[in-house]
């Protein structure tokens, strides 16, 4: 343990954070030698936050999103999600986390070629053992929510790339997640359709969603409010994206119903 005090888990109105990582290293062994792919990193995200964690390949960022994804756990330091420590959790907390808390959108959409859009969205729901037809109706309310009621009973590969990213945006919604957390979102669009997803996301962002952004390029990270840059294994800044604050202001909604 490395002793972070509750605190230190919230922010200043007391609000539990979303995210708190305290003193987070992950090292790898490999022969007799050890890669640090992070160094005792501590940062707190909070709810409705939107933050781009940004850094060049290499510089820790894919090992960040990973332990914040519990996808990975850190070799060392302590992690909390919703003010629970995810080192005390087993398996099956960690796959309910992962299926029901955090909405994941990946650079290759990761859909079943063989279901249609609504079959795909349903997928998690599935698995969080939602009856069939609370699975549908929230499966459409999720996708009509990222304009896609007309595209529904398509198949990805009858789809557009935009609109194969919109799934998976609607996919990673219909848990109602605590974050939305999104591995390069935009890296297989084109740049008018990668706008297109940006805006969707800050429209998700000022309906209540917490967006967690990970990212190398500069136009993507610079539709965030909060930039954390990552070089070898440490948070080498971490603040305000000055050039939207005026123009970025969440509306107290609380993502889709």
């Amino acid at each position: 343990m490395s002793g972070s005090s509750s605190a230190q888990r919230e922010n200043a109105a007391g609000e539990i954070q979303v995210i708190h990582l305290a003193n987070i290293t992950r090292m790898y062994v490999m022969g007799s030698e050890r890669i640090y792919a992070l160094r005792e990193v501590t940062l707190g995200i909070r709810r409705n936050e939107y933050v781009a964690i940004m850094g060049p390949s290499g510089s820790g960022k894919s090992t960040l999103m990973n332990i914040i994804g519990c996808l990975d756990t850190p070799s060392s330091g302590d992690y909390y999600f919703n003010g629970e420590l995810v080192s005390t959790m087993n398996d099956a907390d960690l796959a309910a986390i992962r299926n029901r808390q955090i909405g994941f959108v990946f650079q290759t959409f990761n859909l079943l070629p063989r279901s249609d859009a609504l079959r795909n969205v349903e997928l998690p729901l599935v698995y969080a053992g939602v009856g069939s037809s609370e699975r549908r109706e929230r499966a459409i309310r999720a996708l009509e929510h990222v304009g896609l009621a007309d595209r529904m009973s398509h198949k990805p590969n009858e789809l557009s790339g935009g609109q194969r990213q919109r799934v998976a945006i609607a996919r990673a919604l219909v848990t109602r997640p605590s974050i939305i957390l999104a591995d390069e979102p935009t890296g297989n669009l084109d740049t008018k359709t990668g706008d297109e997803i940006m805006r969707l996301f800050e429209e998700l962002w000022r309906q209540g969603n917490t967006i967690i952004l990970v990212t190398h390029e500069e136009d993507v990270a610079r539709h965030a409010a909060r930039i954390i840059r990552v070089r070898d294994g440490r948070i080498e800044s971490d603040g305000p994206n000055e050039h939207r604050l005026a123009s970025m202001e969440p509306a107290p909604a609380k993502g889709i119903a």
